[in-house]
């Protein structure tokens, strides 16, 4: 597979990455460990050298299961993981039934506890690019990118990333240390990243890690109103998911669909290879449990989509109404801060 390189900082990693949170956490009950293994083996055996984890996936396993998966590889990937997450003390519950872990912490300190035991769990001696999950409105981004740039100095971290942030937030972060990432929800159904922080990116020299780049299932076109997901799945809880808006989301999936037969391709590399026709420094992680889903979204990867082909998407995608917000209110109200 291609390479593609993450804005001017320097971190180079395959033209798609692979996001590891479904095979513990989010999407029903954790997977088999032994399975997820292998597949993660798979997608190194094809070219991917991108895999994004955090603490909070499980929490703890999802780290794990990377670790161990990819020790073999050390030195030969690039590993993302995610700090800003600590267990909420007034009780809750997960996804995957243990405490909910839906509280903010990006205090120095923590940051710095968080980065020493994401290494153990790793396995690795520094970690690739650790991302800040969700901006902190309780501590000043100038504090967090310090507590980072200390990690970089001291030879624990390679680069920075930011999640979800706003324009502002991020230009005032890259002041203090420069980021090398923003990792933010964007496909074809949801492209709230286009007006600010894709220019911002481009400014600045960072790059861009879409996630949900299949918009968490829905635009592979196996998904209908009547798919039902586990108890634990976290598309139960979102607007999006609901069987009525499903069943009126299905017109994008629909021109996707027909456009991909067109290209001799499946509806999920279309949606991939638009993303990756936006800008060489964008660089998707669709997730998967599944083999056969691995080798197909690594198809998308050599389909290339010309200028005609994006205005035609672009065209059709213009004139279907999306319906339902992405997240709960509260899950929103952590985001683009």
């Amino acid at each position: 597979m291609q390479k593609r390189k993450l804005g001017t900082s320097g971190l180079e990693v395959s033209a798609l990455g692979l996001g590891c949170m479904g095979m513990s956490h989010g999407f029903g009950p954790p997977k088999d460990k032994q399975e997820m293994i292998s597949l993660i083996h798979a997608a190194v055996d094809r070219g991917v050298t991108f895999f994004d984890t955090a603490e909070v996936y499980g929490p703890y396993i999802n780290e794990e299961l990377v670790g161990e998966a990819l020790e073999p590889f050390k030195g030969k990937v690039a590993i993302a993981t995610k700090f800003a997450f600590e267990p909420n003390p007034d009780g809750g519950v997960g996804p995957n039934g243990g405490p909910a872990w839906n509280v903010l912490n990006s205090k120095p300190a923590h940051i710095k506890e968080v980065a020493e035991a994401s290494l153990k769990r790793l396995k690795v001696d520094v970690i690739d690019l650790f991302y800040q999950h969700r901006v902190d409105p309780k501590v000043p981004i100038e504090e967090v990118a310090g507590a980072v740039k200390e990690l970089i100095q001291q030879g624990k971290v390679r680069y920075f990333g930011m999640s979800e942030a706003a324009a502002n937030t991020i230009r005032r972060a890259h002041a203090v240390q420069p980021v090398s990432a923003i990792q933010s929800e964007y496909s074809l159904w949801y492209r709230r990243p286009e007006p600010e922080i894709l220019p911002l990116c481009e400014e600045l020299g960072i790059g861009f890690v879409p996630y949900s780049p299949l918009g968490r299932g829905f635009l592979t076109g196996k998904v209908d109103e009547k798919t039902e997901y586990a108890a634990n799945d976290i598309r139960n809880s979102l607007p999006r998911f609901t069987a009525e808006n499903r069943k009126e989301n299905l017109a994008l999936v629909d021109l996707l669909t027909k456009f991909a037969e067109q290209k001799g391709a499946t509806t999920a590399q279309v949606a991939l290879a638009w993303l990756l026709a936006q800008k060489p420094w964008i660089v998707p992680i669709p997730g998967t449990t599944k083999l056969h889903r691995l080798e197909e979204n690594i198809g998308a990867a050599s389909l290339i989509l010309s200028p005609a082909d994006l205005a035609e998407l672009d065209e059709a995608a213009a004139k279907v109404e999306v319906k339902g917000e992405r997240y709960t209110e509260a899950m929103e109200a952590m985001s683009y801060r």
